[in-house]
């Protein structure tokens, strides 16, 4: 009888094993990770993934180390497939391979074993550059700022810029896109997860004449540990938010005057972009929602809509965007339970909201992962579509295309108009929509408008049945 209860008791417990580490069943995972020998004494090892919004330094998810010198968490117990990263706190930190390159997300499904080891070769703050080559398109990429002010946040952030492969020969114009996760957009070595090659796509598109206009782009950095923060302006009470406001407010009331200023840009919301990936996507979202008047595209990739999705659906009822605005949505069908069902929810919510079925592109892909590869995969279609000519709508004005901009002395209001036009009937409307300036002016002439009040403004071009509009901020 004794021998027949042993062997009952480990039968049930080879059962319970296996049942545990079945996949699908919710099971818990130890991480067990070993790391470089040049890793700083008592640094603290984090790990990241899509199960908290690859936020690099979460205290929740910091390493243990183990009296064997390696680092290692136990992940709570749940179901289906996860991927992750290993870093020190900051994307600055983040694993590399050998040669300092960027290593692939790990990829772990519960329930297929109970320890999982892994090996981190390098840190990408330690690498020294070797083996790194840069693969942004130089000169056509350059560093517009190490440490541009974000007078909003009280912060600096780098700031890149790609100039169009005509640019300098030329006195054209040019439309821009604004990016987020500025290390990912240009070049691997300064990437935590992969490139999206924006400035290779674009060089290839204007050269195969698919891009006939070229486009300016300007990618701002992430902060790593500010990033969930900049990136939502609400909070997520598991994870943080709340800044969001400040950074959008950056990006149209700081950076946009700076590169309307230094560049030859096409100043009008009608050539004005912003774009990015995750939780880049919900602040792309959210931008052009607030700025109706600023951002007229947005690409949206691989949206984060779960992080404040209710508050989201209710900002966009309350302030619907620009009925001509173009939002393009793409991901993967199984990146998350909830990536789809609220991807379709905010494209409904623009279509009820009045944008038209036109103006929302909506696109799932059955192979589509949450990574940088299938984000720069993507781009090309999403830019074609965005800056796509838009066909003017039945018995409406043409658009005026045109720059304007106030000078360093906040003074002078600079008119660039494109070639042959030279003259336009300016108009500006405070926030009230009174008419605070109307004047005639001449392409090339500044305006004096010392007398105007520090705010927010509409500035209207007009020439005959020609029509353009962009915000302007004079502080």
């Amino acid at each position: 009888m004794g021998a027949t209860t042993i062997v009952m008791k480990r039968r049930l417990s080879f059962l319970l094993l296996y049942l545990l580490y079945l996949p699908g069943v919710q099971a818990q995972v130890t991480l067990n990770v070993t790391v470089p020998a040049g890793t700083p004494a008592g640094a603290a090892v984090y790990v990241t993934g899509s199960f908290n919004s690859w936020n690099p330094g979460e205290v929740a998810y910091a390493l243990t180390r183990t009296a064997a010198g390696t680092y290692q968490i136990t992940l709570p117990a749940r179901t289906g497939t996860i991927e992750y990263k290993f870093t020190r706190g900051n994307w600055a930190a983040v694993e590399t391979d050998a040669a300092n390159g960027a290593v692939p997300n790990h990829r772990y499904t519960f329930g297929s074993s109970p320890v999982v080891k892994h090996v981190v070769l390098n840190w990408q703050d330690m690498g020294g550059g070797s083996g790194c080559q840069s693969t942004a398109a130089r000169p056509n990429v350059r560093v517009l700022s190490p440490a541009f002010a974000i007078p909003q946040l009280g912060r600096t952030r780098r700031v890149w810029l790609y100039l169009p492969e005509d640019y300098a020969t030329s006195f054209r114009r040019y439309p821009v896109l604004y990016l987020h996760d500025g290390q990912n957009v240009f070049d691997a070595c300064t990437s935590f997860s992969g490139e999206w090659g924006v400035d290779e796509t674009l060089r290839q598109l204007q050269q195969s004449g698919l891009d006939a206009a070229g486009c300016i782009v300007v990618a701002v950095d992430n902060d790593g540990a500010q990033r969930l923060n900049e990136y939502s302006p609400w909070n997520n009470p598991q994870y943080g938010g709340g800044q969001g406001d400040q950074y959008v407010d950056f990006l149209v009331q700081t950076l946009k005057p700076y590169v309307d200023a230094h560049y030859r840009t096409l100043t009008g919301r009608e050539y004005t972009g912003i774009a990015g990936s995750s939780m880049g996507a919900l602040i792309s979202v959210y931008a052009a929602l607030k700025y109706p008047n600023v951002f007229s595209k947005v690409g949206a990739f691989s949206p984060a809509f779960w992080f404040a999705g209710p508050s989201l659906l209710q900002y966009a009822r309350q302030h619907p965007a620009g009925p001509t605005t173009r939002f393009y949505f793409v991901s993967g069908t199984a990146e998350s339970e909830t990536m789809v069902p609220l991807m379709q929810a905010v494209r409904d919510s623009l279509h009820t909201g009045g944008v038209a079925a036109a103006n929302l592109n909506y696109t799932t892909r059955t192979d589509g992962q949450h990574a940088e590869w299938f984000w720069r995969r993507e781009f090309g279609a999403a830019y074609q579509w965005l800056y796509a000519p838009a066909a003017p709508a039945k018995n409406s004005p043409p658009a005026l295309a045109f720059s304007a901009y106030l000078d360093s002395t906040r003074r002078g209001l600079s008119v660039q108009l494109l070639p042959p036009k030279k003259k336009a009937r300016l108009i500006l409307l405070d926030s009230a929509g009174h008419v605070a300036l109307k004047r005639w002016v001449r392409t090339g002439q500044a305006v004096d408008v010392s007398d105007l009040e520090r705010g927010a403004y509409q500035l209207r071009l007009t020439q005959g049945r020609r029509a353009g509009i962009q915000e302007l901020r004079k502080e």
